[in-house]
């Protein structure tokens, strides 16, 4: 029993040094044009390189993150390593999530579950941005349980030990890659989560791919922008959706 409690003071500490190296990195000083300076950059994993993820994941290759993008075909993402660049690489689920100090998941809602189950022990105290979005004629049961509990919460029970943050789920892959970056006032992106360093990290990886995040709330405010809410498909700026959605200036 002792061993095991020192086991468990070792890992929190240990998850602490590590999330507070991550901060640390992603709050380098900004340059006047709005992108990092140059400085240390966050690894980050990609499980699911399809529209989104590969969209995404090419935004921060070009803020200068180091990404590895996974599939459960890995050979046929040669092509996508090949066009962004010697910052790409890929391979397993298992590397990916090795690799990343921070996680990315962008793949059907349906295969969350199973996600979950094969890899929730190595998603365990990772920041983790989930993209997701539930629908009912792809995704089946799962959809009507995001309905009635929402997305966030939904999401945390099938990754319960992963820092989970909602957000890139709101627009089109090709809305991200043709706004990103656009000048001000910048396309907004929400985000939501219950753990304020991993919100801290979300935000500061928005603006690295060219958006202004806004902050909804905890994860169970992210059903605010789940498919079919009043946050989603909003292609405005951070004052215009806190407008839409009564937040804060």
């Amino acid at each position: 029993m002792f061993g095991h409690v020192t086991f468990d003071r070792g890992r929190r500490l240990l998850l602490g040094a590590t999330g507070a190296l991550i901060v640390q990195r992603m709050l380098q000083p900004t340059s006047a044009s709005g992108q990092a300076a140059s400085g240390p950059k966050m690894k980050i994993g990609v499980i699911g390189a399809g529209h989104i993820g590969s969209a995404i994941g090419g935004l921060w290759i070009k803020a200068g993150h180091p990404v590895f993008f996974s599939s459960r075909h890995p050979k046929e993402l040669q092509d996508l390593v090949a066009r962004l660049g010697s910052l790409a690489q890929a391979g397993s689920v298992d590397q990916a999530i090795a690799f990343g100090d921070v996680v990315f998941i962008a793949v059907p809602y349906g295969a969350l579950p199973q996600i979950g189950r094969d890899y929730g022990k190595s998603l365990a105290g990772k920041i983790v941005l989930d993209a997701d979005n539930a629908v009912a004629s792809r995704d089946g049961a799962i959809a009507d349980e995001v309905q009635r509990d929402g997305i966030g919460v939904t999401s945390q029970k099938y990754l319960p030990d992963a820092r989970l943050v909602r957000a890139f789920n709101t627009l089109s892959y090709m809305i991200f890659e043709r706004e990103a970056n656009r000048p001000a006032p910048r396309l907004a992106v929400p985000i939501a989560g219950d753990d304020e360093e991993a919100i801290r990290v979300a935000a500061s990886l928005v603006r690295d791919a060219g958006f202004d995040p806004v902050e909804v709330g905890k994860l169970a405010d992210a059903s605010r922008f789940q498919r079919g809410a009043p946050g989603y498909g909003q292609n405005v700026s951070a004052a215009e959706l806190r407008q839409k959605l009564s937040l804060t200036p």
